[in-house]
């Protein structure tokens, strides 16, 4: 087995973090609730569905039940990558578009349908 080696070549102090399960976000509340999950018995993915949504209620500027998500996911030696980012309505094809020089700024144009909660669904199943 090799060995990790300690010098830490940077001013920095901040050190290197090993552990079977962890847990990382901005907001300690948010770690608790995927550290609760993965006590409770379940997997990295069911963590991250839980931090995630607790972020909406204890950190909404930053995370909000209105974003977008995108997740890489190694599962039994499979890659899997979901872009949930937000969808424009069925009817905003390019023609719709084509009447602008450039994507606009304000107005319903600019808006789409937040994917984050599909998210959830989606890496849950």
């Amino acid at each position: 087995m090799a060995q990790f080696n300690w010098e830490f070549p940077y001013a920095s102090k901040r050190m290197p973090v090993m552990a079977r399960n962890i847990v990382a976000t901005s907001q300690p509340l948010a770690a608790q609730a995927g550290l609760n999950i993965l006590q409770k018995g379940g997997n990295a993915v069911d963590a991250a569905i839980a931090t995630a949504i607790a972020l909406t209620v204890v950190e909404p500027t930053s995370n909000g039940i209105g974003s977008d998500a995108f997740a890489i996911i190694w599962n039994r030696n499979e890659l899997y990558g979901l872009n949930a980012s937000g969808m424009s309505p069925v009817a905003w094809n390019f023609k719709h578009f084509s009447q602008y020089k450039s994507m606009p700024q304000l107005g319903w144009d600019s808006v789409t349908i937040p994917g984050a909660i599909s998210s959830w669904v989606e890496l849950s199943n």
